[in-house]
């Protein structure tokens, strides 16, 4: 009798030692890193027996690793491609889809630009390279530096759908890794122009209105801002255990404010 209760509270105290068995991972994009960072940090601090890790690397990435069982939440700033849902199918693996936030990309260029703002053709123009020198659009007789996203991007490929109508970025735009290198260097570099998510707009970089319309928490809700698009997180299967905590966290009064707080939008 004696071993049945120490057994028994052997269980007991098992049980309210760990709430969460399992160890969670979190890859993908840039723009949604700061949302799962700043929410996986809070959860964790709520909940301490919760083991969450974090990481970026791009959508691509995180899609991709999804798939192969590397992580257990893609953060993705585009939707997942048909392309990805047939090789999870042929995987085993049941995709789901979790909007956190609403972003607006943003078009950067330097403090010191005298442009005040461009058209969605002229944008197009740049990033194409139909148009390769500032002053033909009104600014100084200097060229034009392109920066990027690199291909693995989603905010790459969300913006080649929303501003470039699915043409090639022109050949000699340089392609950086993450959000945060394009804001550096545009705030470093005079004549260059990129773009971002909401919440890395920083003082500085300088934002240019695309067809009158600034990027905007505001101008996002409305649908004013031209180039918008939902962030995503996904998972595999069921939600159930720490995944699923997490993202009804995310999805939260508590965790939309944090992503209010990183500069993006809240769902409605």
């Amino acid at each position: 009798m004696l071993k049945k209760i120490l057994f028994s509270l052997g269980l007991i105290a098992a049980v309210g030692f760990s709430v969460y068995a399992e160890k969670i991972v979190i890859e993908g994009s840039t723009t949604v890193l700061p949302i799962a960072q700043k929410t996986a940090e809070l959860f964790m601090d709520q909940n301490p027996d919760a083991d969450i890790s974090v990481r970026g690397g791009g959508s691509g990435v995180g899609i991709a690793s999804l798939l192969d069982g590397a992580c257990d939440i893609a953060d993705s700033s585009r939707p997942i491609k048909d392309t990805e849902l047939d090789k999870a199918a042929s995987n085993g693996k049941d995709i789901k889809t979790h909007i956190v936030a609403m972003d607006g990309i943003a078009v950067i260029v330097n403090p010191a630009n005298g442009v005040g703002g461009l058209t969605k053709g002229q944008l197009k123009d740049v990033y194409t390279g139909k148009i390769s020198n500032w002053s033909q659009l009104g600014g100084n007789d200097a060229k034009i530096v392109v920066i990027s996203r690199d291909s693995s991007s989603g905010t790459f490929e969300a913006f080649g759908e929303l501003a470039l109508d699915k043409q090639k970025v022109r050949a000699d735009a340089l392609m950086q890794a993450s959000n945060q290198a394009i804001a550096s260097i545009v705030g470093k570099t005079p004549d260059a122009v990129g773009y971002v998510g909401l919440g890395y707009i920083t003082d500085s970089v300088k934002v240019l209105p695309i067809n009158g319309v600034v990027a905007s928490v505001e101008t996002v809700l409305s649908g004013k801002y031209p180039i918008s698009r939902p962030l995503f997180m996904y998972t595999n299967g069921k939600l159930q255990g720490l995944i699923k905590d997490f993202i009804d966290f995310v999805k939260s009064k508590e965790g939309q404010k944090i992503v209010e707080e990183e500069g993006f939008v809240v769902l409605k």
